[in-house]
C-alpha cells in the first residue's frame, strides 16, 4: 500500500508525512515540483540535513536549476522512487502539493494531443520571459480560458497551445475526461485547514523562510539565471525577491506579496485538490497521527 498526503502549501503535510514514515517503517517520496531543485532549500521549504537524515526522502535536491523537469520526467522518476522503497519492504508516503504530478502518477499520464515539431517549435517562440507577453497575447486568441487559469505559469500555457493547435480543442476541455481509476493501492488524505487558520500558518512560514536566509538565496540563484531557466523559474516568490532586490519597494513589502502570492497558490491548490482527487479523505487537522493508525 501507498501512503499520500496531500494539501496547500503550509498547511502540514511535511511534519505529518515524517511523523508517519517513522511509525510504519516509511520513505518520503516528495511531490513537489520544486523541491527537486538544488539551490533553491529555503524557498521551497526543502526537508532539513535534519529531516533528511532521521527518514530517507526521494526527489529532494536531485536537479540543477537549468535543468527541465516535467510531468512526464517526475512521474517516471517517482515511480522508480515507489518500485525502490517496496522492493525492500518498506512504505513509500507520498507528500507534497503539485496535484497534477499526483494526479498523473495515481491515476496515469493523460492521453492528451502533442506533437514534437510543433512543442519545439512554441518552445522557440515562447520559452523565455522576454517572451511572454507575445505567448499571453496568442492565448488570448486561440484559449483565453487556458490563459486565465495558467497565466502564470509559462510552461501550461505552451503545452495548452500546442494543444490546441493538434486537436482544435481546449486542453481544460480534453482534461475532462482524465482517468478516473487509481493504478495504486492507496490510502490518501487530503489536508483542508480553515482558510484563516492557514492564511497565519503562511504569514509564519514566510517570516521564518526570509529569517533564515531566502533573499540571499534568491539573489544567489538569480545571479545563476534561474529566472531564465526552462522549469525552476517557476518557484514561489523568487520573481517577487528580484523585484526587491532590484529596489522596487522595501522589505515590508516583500513580505507583503510573498505572503500574498502564497495564500493566492494554496488557494488554487485547494480547488484542485477539492475536485482531482477523490480518493483523499479529507482532514482538517495536520495533527499527528493519520486515522489509518489511530
Amino acid at each position: 500500500m501507498i501512503i499520500v498526503i496531500m494539501g496547500p502549501t503550509a498547511s502540514g503535510k511535511s511534519r505529518l508525512a515524517l511523523e508517519t514514515a517513522k511509525v510504519c517503517n516509511g520513505e518520503i517520496v516528495s511531490f513537489d515540483s520544486m523541491q527537486v531543485y538544488r539551490g533553491l532549500e529555503t524557498g521551497t521549504a526543502q526537508p532539513s540535513p535534519a529531516e533528511l537524515e532521521s527518514v530517507p526522502h526521494h526527489l529532494v535536491g536531485i536537479c540543477d536549476i537549468h535543468q527541465r523537469l516535467d510531468v512526464y520526467s517526475f512521474t517516471a522518476l517517482a515511480e522508480e522512487a515507489v518500485k525502490d522503497i517496496q522492493s525492500r519492504g518498506k512504505t513509500p508516503i507520498l507528500a507534497g502539493g503539485t496535484g497534477m504530478y499526483l494526479r498523473s502518477f495515481l491515476y496515469g499520464m493523460d492521453d492528451m494531443p502533442g506533437d514534437r515539431t510543433v512543442r519545439a517549435e512554441l518552445d522557440a517562440l515562447y520559452d523565455a520571459p522576454e517572451k511572454e507577453a507575445a505567448l499571453h497575447a496568442k492565448m488570448a486568441e486561440a484559449d483565453p480560458a487556458a490563459l486565465e487559469k495558467w497565466g502564470a505559469c509559462r510552461r501550461r500555457l505552451i503545452r495548452a497551445l500546442e494543444v490546441k493547435l493538434v486537436s482544435g480543442k481546449s486542453i481544460l476541455e480534453l482534461q475532462q475526461n482524465l482517468p478516473r481509476k487509481l493504478r495504486y493501492d492507496v490510502k490518501a488524505y487530503k489536508l483542508e485547514l480553515n482558510p484563516e487558520e492557514l492564511n497565519v500558518k503562511i504569514a509564519a512560514r514566510t517570516e521564518i523562510m526570509l529569517k533564515e536566509g531566502w533573499i540571499d538565496e534568491a539573489r544567489k540563484a538569480i545571479e545563476r539565471g534561474l529566472l531564465e531557466t526552462p522549469t525552476a523559474h517557476q518557484a514561489l516568490g523568487y520573481k517577487i525577491i528580484d523585484r526587491y532586490l532590484k529596489g522596487e519597494f522595501g522589505f515590508d513589502e516583500l513580505k507583503e506579496k510573498l505572503v500574498i502570492a502564497t495564500r493566492q497558490y494554496a488557494r488554487r491548490q485547494r480547488t484542485w485538490f477539492r475536485h482531482q482527487h477523490p480518493e483523499a479523505e479529507s482532514l482538517t487537522s495536520s495533527e499527528f497521527p493519520l486515522p489509518i493508525f489511530r
